[in-house]
């Protein structure tokens, strides 16, 4: 199964969150609702799903799971 490049999914997500605040706060601004339905159709392009909602979801959940681990230093090593 092909799985979406990360960062696409970050950056995708952070847009639609933003203008969601923006439709929330300017409720009759058609061309933010606009906007903010064309970045929620691709939301669910890419993620597989058919409504905007699931889309959030699996793109939170596929964050969530290919979030790097920190590093922690060797040990013995001089500075660690």
């Amino acid at each position: 199964m092909l799985l979406p490049d990360t960062k696409t999914v970050d950056r995708l997500l952070r847009h639609y969150r933003a203008q969601e605040r923006t439709v929330l706060a300017r409720p009759l601004d058609l061309s933010a609702r606009s906007r903010f339905e064309d970045t929620a159709y691709t939301l669910c392009v890419l993620m597989g799903e058919r409504t905007a909602p699931a889309a959030v979801r699996a793109a939170e959940r596929h964050l969530a799971e290919n979030r790097p681990t920190p590093r922690r230093p060797l040990e013995g090593l001089p500075g660690a």
